[in-house]
């Protein structure tokens, strides 16, 4: 049986499906680990949607698996499937019932819940003083919150999310992106699939990036960002400052910016860049870290503007 150890809680192993002659994924080996947020990115046609797909055993893999739980996804779907929560494409409720006559409704397809469990998921998405009203009177990143409160019911380890901010105005989007990190937060392990970088940077802890249906980079945010580290400095002789740092050898380059210098080496070696600089009389007016951003590292590896589904 898999094992995917006490930190895992979500592996693809050699994951790849086949449409015809249309290879939509190619061998994909991603970690979720327990207790995280994790975000898939990729550009349009990466494979995202196929393999959320996969996860939730809505289709067959051609070759390679799934393992949830320490467990094989397809031969234990049943188990695997009661311990994760889920929202693809938006949810659909009754807009002439209340909210919490609509998570009664949820809660009986697969069991039943008591209503204390429906009080508690109304409260930890914001919704518990809206929950007797109609749906139709939910603005749209309600609507969302409420699809949020559904997939938590049974209150599963693994949530699966599906651009879970599409449609959503600014101010919704950065509540829900609160709800996400609140659950990280709580223990819950999130799988986010969006198409949007900068909600992606700033709510999850982990990301996996696919193009052409491979997986081309899976780190934590932190380590991504920090690949794109640099330093930036204002000088009083930037001239002589860019011949002198240009000839140290674990500087990997130098760039002028308006009246600053963008100088990639690493950041533990800032008083080494200061002495240099000062034997060669030019002075430090500012030096501060500046990092890269998630954008910066999505064109790098895909080659790619913003991913655009």
């Amino acid at each position: 049986m898999p094992n995917n150890g006490p930190n895992v809680i979500l592996r693809t192993v050699g994951l790849s499906k086949r449409y015809g002659r249309l290879l939509a994924l190619d061998d994909l080996n991603l970690e979720v680990p327990r207790g995280q947020v994790y975000g898939f990115l990729g550009p349009n046609g990466a494979g995202k949607t196929t393999t959320i797909s996969l996860i939730l055993g809505l289709i067959a893999a051609t070759r390679g698996h799934v393992e949830m739980f320490g467990l094989d996804a397809r031969a234990h779907l049943s188990e695997t499937l009661r311990r994760t929560g889920a929202i693809l494409e938006g949810p659909s409720f009754y807009p002439h019932l209340s909210g919490r006559d609509n998570l009664r409704i949820w809660g009986a397809l697969s069991g039943g819940v008591e209503d204390k469990r429906i009080s508690e998921v109304l409260d930890i998405v914001g919704l518990r003083e809206r929950g007797r009203d109609k749906v139709r009177t939910y603005s749209q990143g309600m609507k969302q919150r409420l699809g949020l409160a559904a997939a938590l019911l049974h209150d599963p380890e693994l949530l699966v999310l599906d651009e879970p901010t599409n449609g959503l105005d600014p101010a919704g989007m950065r509540e829900f992106r609160g709800l996400i990190k609140g659950l990280g937060q709580m223990g819950k392990t999130v799988f986010v699939s969006s198409h949007l970088l900068s909600e992606v940077e700033q709510m999850c802890d982990h990301v996996g990036i696919v193009k052409g249906g491979r997986l081309v980079a899976q780190e934590s945010v932190t380590t991504l960002l920090r690949r794109g580290e640099a330093l930036e400095m204002q000088v009083t002789d930037p001239d002589r400052a860019v011949q002198v740092l240009t000839g140290l050898d674990w500087v990997d380059s130098v760039k002028r910016e308006d009246n600053r210098l963008v100088v990639e080496a690493p950041r533990e070696r800032a008083a080494e860049l200061s002495r240099a600089l000062a034997e060669a009389q030019v002075y430090l007016a500012e030096l501060r870290p500046r990092e890269g951003s998630l954008e910066e590292f999505f064109l790098e590896v895909t080659g790619e503007g913003e991913p655009r589904g």
